[in-house]
C-alpha cells in the first residue's frame, strides 16, 4: 500500500514538471529570430510577401499574445493534438504515430540488452577480482568509454552486414533490424553499468550481514542474490532512468547510419526545414522521456527499499 502512495504521489509530481518542460520549449523556439510564419512560407514556397506574412501569422495565430499562444498549444497537447507539419502539411500526431514506436523499440531493446549483459558480468566481476573475467571487463569498460557510437556503427554495418550478411543493412521491418542498432547503443551502456554493479557489489559484500548469512550456511550465490544485489543493483537503476531519455534523444545518429525510420531523421528534417510545429513535440517528447525514466527508476529503487515508500507516506 506504501508503494501505491509513492507512485501516486510521483505521478502528480509529474504534472508541474511536463507543464514546465512545455513551457520552456515553447519559450525558447518564439525567441529563435527565424518568424514561423517566414518558415512557413519559404517551406510552402510562397514569396513572403506583407499581405502573405499577415495572412499566414493570423491563420498560426502568431498575432496574439504569447500567453494565448502558449495556453492555446497547451490545450492542443491535452487533446493529444500536436499541430500541423509546416512540411509535409499532414497532422503531427499522425507522423509520431508512425515513428515512435520505432524510436522507443530501439530505446527499449537497448536497455534490455544492457540489463542482460551487464548484470551477470558485473557479478562474475565482484566474485572474480583481478581474475580474467574481471580484466575483460574492465577492458570492456575502457572501450564502451572511448568508441563512438557512430564508429561502432559503421564497424556492425561493414562486418556483420556487408561482409558477413548477418543481418539487414537498413530498415525495421523485422526484429533483425534493430540488433544491430540495439547492441550499438547498448555496448557504452554495458560498460557504465557492469562497472557500477561491480563496485556496489564489491562494497556490499563487506557489510556485516554478508558475514552472518554466511554463518547461516548460506552459499556465495545465495547471499549475492537474496541480500547483496538488491542493494548493489540501485545505482545501475537510477542511471538505466537517467539513460531512457538520452536514448530517445541519442538515437538520432544511429538512426540515420541504419536508416531506420523513426524519430531521428524526422527531426533533423524538421531542423533543416524550420518546421516548428514538429520541433516543439520532438522536444517535449524527449522531456517527457526523461521524466518518465525518471519515474520508473523511482518506483523501482522504492520497491527494492521500502523505507522509501514510508518517507512519501510520511511526507517527508
Amino acid at each position: 500500500m506504501n508503494l501505491f502512495f509513492y507512485v501516486i504521489k510521483r505521478l502528480a509530481m509529474m504534472v508541474p514538471v511536463i507543464v514546465g518542460a512545455s513551457f520552456v520549449c515553447f519559450l525558447l523556439l518564439r525567441l529563435s529570430p527565424v518568424d514561423p510564419a517566414r518558415a512557413y512560407l519559404s517551406v510552402s514556397n510562397i514569396v513572403p510577401t506583407e499581405e502573405t506574412i499577415a495572412a499566414v501569422r493570423a491563420q498560426l495565430g502568431l498575432d496574439r499574445s504569447f500567453w494565448s499562444q502558449y495556453g492555446h498549444w497547451l490545450w492542443q497537447l491535452c487533446q493529444l493534438d500536436f499541430g500541423t507539419s509546416f512540411f509535409s502539411k499532414l497532422p503531427v500526431a499522425r507522423e509520431l504515430a508512425a515513428r515512435l514506436p520505432i524510436t522507443a523499440t530501439l530505446a527499449l531493446s537497448s536497455l534490455a540488452i544492457a540489463f542482460i549483459v551487464s548484470i551477470p558480468l558485473g557479478i562474475a566481476s565482484a566474485l572474480r577480482r583481478n581474475r580474467l573475467i574481471d580484466h575483460m571487463s574492465r577492458l570492456l569498460a575502457f572501450l564502451g568509454a572511448s568508441i563512438p557510437q557512430f564508429w561502432l556503427a559503421y564497424l556492425f554495418l561493414y562486418f556483420l552486414s556487408v561482409k558477413l550478411d548477418w543481418f539487414p543493412l537498413q530498415g525495421a521491418d523485422t526484429w533483425l533490424h534493430y540488433v544491430l542498432p540495439s547492441c550499438t547503443l547498448a555496448f557504452a551502456l554495458i560498460a557504465t553499468y557492469s562497472r557500477l554493479l561491480r563496485a556496489g557489489l564489491i562494497e556490499g559484500l563487506q557489510e556485516p550481514f554478508v558475514l552472518y548469512a554466511r554463518a547461516r550456511g548460506l552459499g556465495t550465490f545465495a547471499v549475492v542474490g537474496r541480500h547483496v544485489l538488491r542493494h548493489a543493483i540501485r545505482p545501475v537503476i537510477t542511471a538505466a532512468g537517467m539513460n531512457l531519455g538520452k536514448l530517445f534523444a541519442g538515437a538520432v545518429i544511429v538512426e540515420q547510419i541504419f536508416s531506420m525510420p523513426g524519430m531521428g531523421g524526422f527531426f533533423l528534417e524538421s531542423v533543416y526545414h524550420r518546421d516548428y510545429p514538429v520541433i516543439q513535440s520532438y522536444v517535449l517528447i524527449m522531456a517527457i522521456a526523461f521524466v518518465i525514466g525518471n519515474l520508473a527508476a523511482d518506483v523501482v529503487q522504492a520497491y527494492l527499499d521500502p523505507r522509501l515508500t514510508q518517507t512519501a507516506r510520511k511526507g517527508e
